[in-house]
């Protein structure tokens, strides 16, 4: 099972930046990890629904900052080939979508991004499942 940070360095190479830039919504996708530690915490957000809230929760943007020039990252010590001093350096603020960082998850875990439906029309029902309370009996209503 992937880890964020290896989801993270994939992301890196799609869109530049850094592995920090994109660890947040990498982690945040695999968070449920710490209930179920197998491919069944996918079910929670590894769906078209989980991109959409992922988008609500960290905004619809990531900024990564490259120069313009070499491609490097603004935090990034190792100049490209000593070609450049750090004085030479044109950095630009990149925009990269959520959404997109969500599907690559997504669909480097699972192939495809299922719908939330397609998740939830595999669970077995269970007869606990269905337990309908009587409150309003409780209550007096």
């Amino acid at each position: 099972m992937a880890n964020p940070w290896h989801h993270s360095v994939s992301s890196v190479k799609k869109w530049g930046g850094v592995p920090e830039d994109y660890h947040a919504v990498h982690a945040w996708f695999d968070a449920s990890k710490a209930h179920v530690a197998d491919f069944r915490h996918r079910a929670l957000r590894h769906h078209s629904e989980g991109i959409w809230e992922c988008e609500r929760w960290f905004g619809p943007t990531i900024t990564i900052s490259t120069c313009r020039i070499c491609g490097q990252f603004e935090d990034h010590s190792n100049h490209k080939r000593g070609l450049l001093t750090g004085a030479d350096h044109q950095f630009l603020a990149k925009q990269i979508p959520t959404r997109w960082v969500g599907e690559q998850h997504v669909r480097e875990d699972l192939g495809r991004i299922p719908t939330l439906a397609d998740w939830l029309s595999h669970i077995q029902a269970e007869p606990w499942m269905n337990h309908q309370s009587r409150i309003e009996a409780e209550l007096g209503t």
